[in-house]
C-alpha cells in the first residue's frame, strides 16, 4: 500500500468565514472521489487543524500500490478537482508519498 500524504496553506486574503467555505469544498470534493478512482482504497481531508499548525488542510489518501497512485494523478476526475477547487486557492503544496 501506498500513502498520499499532501498539505496545503491557502492563499491570503481571504476572509475566516470565506477560508472555511474553500476548506470545505476542497474537503468534500476530494473525498467524493472515493470509488471513483481505481486503486484509491481511502481518501480524507483534514481541515481541523489546531492554531499550532502553519498549514491549513491535509490530505491523507491510501492507494493499492505507486502505479494506483500515478492513475490517481492523472484521473480525469482528481485533474477537475485539483484544476477546480484545489490549485486556484492554494499558495504552498507540500507531497510525501511512501509505502506502508
Amino acid at each position: 500500500m501506498v500513502k498520499h500524504i499532501i498539505l496545503w496553506k491557502l492563499k491570503d486574503g481571504y476572509t475566516k468565514e470565506r477560508e472555511e467555505e474553500i476548506k470545505l469544498e476542497i474537503k468534500e470534493s476530494l473525498e467524493a472521489l472515493k470509488g471513483k478512482i481505481p486503486g484509491l482504497i481511502d481518501i480524507k481531508v483534514n481541515i481541523k487543524g489546531l492554531a499550532t499548525s502553519n498549514v491549513d488542510l491535509m490530505l491523507d489518501s491510501a492507494f493499492e500500490d505507486e502505479e494506483a497512485l500515478k492513475v490517481y494523478a492523472k484521473h480525469p476526475a482528481h485533474v477537475a478537482v485539483a484544476d477546480g477547487k484545489v490549485r486556484p486557492h492554494t499558495a504552498a503544496r507540500s507531497c510525501m508519498d511512501y509505502e506502508v
